[in-house]
């Protein structure tokens, strides 16, 4: 059974780090897109950062470049989204999720599994 579970969620004040966690089962996370998804209240879903482990590729939005970090460990099959120099409109509810063609990793549509979400809130 195919499984994302994200942890790693707070309230922190800005300027603050917090660093997020998504464990996959059911299948090898290594050959997909895992990406980081956000969505605020009244927003559109908006893609933090995605990863291709297999081909060691990262991008970031750019809204968030330069302070988070996407990585993955291949040992533990999970991913992780560290955060740093949060900031208000971070504040969020953070996906988790996995999609099988790795040439499309910035296509929405085509990522097929979703955890359920961690929300993180920054306070000014």
């Amino acid at each position: 059974q195919v499984q994302l579970v994200e942890s790693g969620g707070g309230s922190v004040q800005a300027g603050g780090s917090l660093r997020l966690s998504c464990a996959a089962s059911g299948f090898r996370s290594s050959g997909h897109c895992m990406g980081w998804f956000r969505q605020a209240p009244g927003k559109e879903r908006e893609e933090v950062a995605y990863i291709v482990p297999v081909r060691s590729t990262t991008s970031y939005a750019d809204s968030v470049y330069g302070r988070f970090t996407i990585s993955h460990d291949n040992a533990k099959n999970s991913v992780y989204l560290q955060m740093n120099s949060l900031k208000p409109e971070d504040t969020a509810m953070y996906y988790c999720a996995a999609g099988p063609r790795i040439d499309r990793c910035t296509d929405v549509s085509k990522y097929t599994y979703w955890g359920q979400g961690t929300q993180v809130t920054v306070s000014s």
